[in-house]
């Protein structure tokens, strides 16, 4: 982990910065003591499932000063038959309903684990909740290593986010903004006070990938270096992140009946984060029609093809870009 002073050399700040904006509009939180992290939420995607089994035998790797990390395996039942779910996704079970409902043998398997989980590690939005959860995925499609935010306003994530960007440069780490009025993931780190979701790609389903594995574990030690910083008193200045924020859910043409009758293009294809300009090909058709898009500007799409949400009717998500401003932060 790096000193005040390599942080300072990293990050191109005086080594006077940090009196100086004491002095100014500084965000306070409390130290971040109690972490958890998340694997087989979905229960065939490898490298988090892997990790979180090797932490839970020998948790040195991921421990740091005045930190609880608790590694945990969140869906034990479909990690066992190596599938995504048993009933339903665990994923998108954390709602108020689910989580308010009367416990029981007769709730789907998921529903009655995201009870146990905020049980566990909340209750969701309360002050007792775990301070940071962070949520390890695979996905099929070609997006590396992406980190999933919640709230344009938690300034702590941000500049977390800012610190794991700048710590694996050159190295590419997109920031997913997942905050849209009209879409609720209810996601199982949302219990936390700040979830972090980190989705690694691209990796077949059951499958365990060795650049995969260690790219999601180097962004893990970055991300609890950054904690154990912030805990020892360090104040983080104000920084600005780029972000793709989710803009709409685009689904494959059908037919009259459902039925798909188009791919992803292949020059879409394994085309996360790249421009897609109106008039580019976005379908092709069995019999080899192009289908174009034709949105009103240039989007980002990611999560391309990916392979579990055929289920979900999507065949990508559309982002647009923005620069999102973090406060200074320090411990209270």
């Amino acid at each position: 982990m790096l000193s005040s002073e390599g942080l300072y050399q990293l990050f191109n700040i005086p080594a006077f910065t940090t009196a100086m904006t004491s002095s100014t509009n500084v965000s306070c939180f409390h130290e971040a003591r109690r972490v958890a992290i998340f694997g087989g939420t979905h229960g065939n995607e490898m490298s988090g499932v892997t990790l979180v089994n090797l932490w839970i035998q020998n948790g040195k790797e991921i421990q740091r000063k005045g930190v609880e990390t608790k590694p945990f395996i969140t869906n034990p039942r479909a990690v066992e038959k190596c599938t995504r779910y048993v009933d339903t996704d665990l994923n998108r079970a954390f709602t108020t309903e689910n989580l308010s409902a009367p416990s029981g043998d007769d709730l789907p398997y998921e529903v009655q684990r995201a009870q146990q989980i905020n049980e566990t590690f909340g209750p969701k939005g309360s002050p007792e909740a775990y301070d940071v959860i962070f949520d390890l995925h695979n996905t099929t499609s070609n997006m590396g290593c992406t980190l999933i935010l919640e709230s344009s306003k938690d300034h702590f994530n941000l500049q977390m986010m800012h610190y794991i960007k700048k710590a694996i440069a050159p190295d590419s780490c997109p920031v997913l903004l997942t905050e849209h009025p009209l879409l609720k993931y209810s996601t199982s780190r949302s219990v936390a006070k700040h979830p972090i979701g980190l989705e690694v790609g691209p990796q077949p389903q059951g499958v365990l990938r060795s650049n995969i594995f260690e790219s999601m574990r180097l962004v893990l030690k970055h991300a609890l270096d950054f904690i154990e910083l912030f805990n020892e008193g360090l104040e983080f200045p104000p920084c600005t992140v780029d972000v793709f924020r989710v803009s709409e859910k685009m689904d494959y043409p059908r037919d009259t009946n459902g039925n798909i009758i188009a791919m992803v293009h292949p020059n879409l294809q394994d085309c996360d984060w790249e421009p897609l300009n109106p008039g580019d090909p976005m379908f092709q058709t069995f019999d080899g029609t192009t289908i174009r898009y034709e949105g009103a500007g240039t989007v980002y799409p990611t999560f391309i093809n990916e392979a579990a949400y055929y289920e979900k009717q999507q065949a990508f998500v559309t982002t647009r870009r923005e620069t999102l401003a973090a406060g200074a932060i320090k411990k209270t």
